[in-house]
């Protein structure tokens, strides 16, 4: 059995377009806030935490719409186009409503932009599942990272051409050149995507009811057994915990760097970037090795090699070289974890659920990014800096002993039947 690249390609150029903005937003807007409309940082870190909390009930809702409705052009597609088009509207008043000054508007047009993105986030992420064969879900969430990484890229290559200097600025070139890239994106997937011929139907044995008789809507209906369903708590609560130490390093680690090592701005996003280089790299191998071995080992060793490593950043007392392999180890880990758990989360659902499940799984990854800034700026600012380090490894501690009781969701691929097949095999 084997991926096919240039289909899950295609289904990226959705996640594309959704990483692409978010780049912006986190670069940018919370420059509008500071420099146009002279907002605070309490303040504004409280706007730019409102997308997690928008997300917290818009995933879960517009995930588990889009299991339920059945349209000419599929059920995830729908809810991908309209949320394109009604962000891209709302996007390009962004900055007309800073350069103008016009707060009301920049906080309508924000909250629109936000919520169109919510339309679409999860029905865009559960597509790969809906028409990629369970056994190769690692490899299909791989690409799909992948070209969210792209997305970022080229994000962050507009805004240098395109931006110059500081204070205040007109980012309307940045948001229209995103919006060109999100409105391209959507078309390419509706036209080359047809949904409906494409989705798998993939009926867990576990689910299926006693009789095959039975009506389809009874077999949706399916509780979850006992025993999935605590795999599938426990795999949530995994999810939390490693984004509750992963975030609390990526959204406080310029300014430790900063406080502790003595690192200007520039530096300590070079460790970042390195991170996120490593990831990149990652990815693709990562799911082929996901593939061969499971995905739970998989994830094992991606969380040991994640809370080791931000266990040893608390042993750093100034810059160091070492830094770099630190943070390139750290972005691999992180490849080996996101490239895997969301197929193991949908793993539990069946075909006509990978909506409510992507919710499920967004749901949780959005909460620990809600609580986590909180809680590790707590301690940042009454116990002091050395706590950052210790504190995301002991999160992530945590969800390699949560992970460790999930017993549901992995792949078992099958050997080829032909011993010669797995000579040459291209997967």
């Amino acid at each position: 059995m084997k991926l096919n690249y240039r289909q899950t390609i295609l289904v990226g150029f959705a996640f594309l377009s959704i990483c692409s903005f978010w780049q912006m937003y986190d670069n940018l807007v919370p420059l509008i806030l500071k420099n146009n409309f002279g907002i605070g940082d309490t303040l504004s870190g409280f706007i730019m935490a409102l997308d997690n909390i928008l997300a917290v009930f818009l995933l879960p809702l517009f995930g588990a719409l889009s299991d339920k409705v059945n349209t000419k052009l599929g059920r995830r597609t729908p809810f991908i186009l309209v949320g394109t088009v009604l962000a891209v509207i709302f996007m390009l008043l962004i900055p007309y409503a800073a350069n103008a000054q016009l707060l009301w508007l920049f906080f309508i047009t924000l909250g629109m932009t936000l919520f169109s993105m919510g339309i679409y986030r999860s029905p865009a992420v559960a597509l790969m599942p809906d028409v990629t064969p369970a056994a190769l879900r690692s490899k299909g969430n791989a690409v799909i990272n992948l070209m969210g990484a792209l997305g970022g890229i080229y994000t962050l290559v507009v805004t240098k051409l395109l931006i110059q200097g500081s204070g205040v600025q007109d980012y309307t070139p940045v948001f229209f050149a995103v919006a060109v890239l999100m409105l391209l994106s959507v078309a390419l997937l509706i036209l080359t995507i047809r949904e409906n011929k494409l989705r798998i139907s993939d009926i867990k044995p576990e689910l299926e009811t006693k009789t095959e008789t039975e009506p389809k809507e009874k077999k949706k209906a399916e509780k979850l057994p006992p025993e999935v369903m605590r795999s599938l708590i426990f795999i949530l609560l995994s999810v939390f915990l490693w984004f509750m130490g992963y975030n609390a390093v990526t959204t406080a680690f310029t300014k430790y760097a900063e406080a502790s090592w003595s690192m200007n701005v520039g530096a300590a996003s070079t460790c970042l970037l390195v991170a996120t280089g490593g990831a990149i790299i990652s990815y693709i191998p990562v799911g082929f090795v996901s593939s061969k071995i499971g995905r739970k080992k998989v994830i094992l060793a991606g969380v040991l090699v994640l809370a080791l490593c931000f266990g040893s950043g608390f042993f750093f007392t100034e810059f160091s070289p070492a830094l770099y392999l630190i943070f390139a180890l750290i972005g691999i880990a992180w490849a080996s974890i996101n490239v895997n758990s969301y197929p193991m989360v949908v793993e539990m659902g069946n075909a006509e659920d990978m909506g409510k499940y992507t919710g499920y799984y967004y749901t949780f990854s959005m909460l620990a990014q809600i609580i986590t800034p909180i809680v590790s700026g707590a301690l940042l600012e009454f116990v002091g800096y050395w706590t950052l380090f210790p504190y995301a490894a002991l999160m992530v501690a945590g969800a390699f002993v949560t992970m460790y009781m999930v017993k549901h969701g992995d792949n078992r691929p099958d050997l080829p039947s032909d011993k010669l097949e797995l000579l040459g095999a291209e997967d």
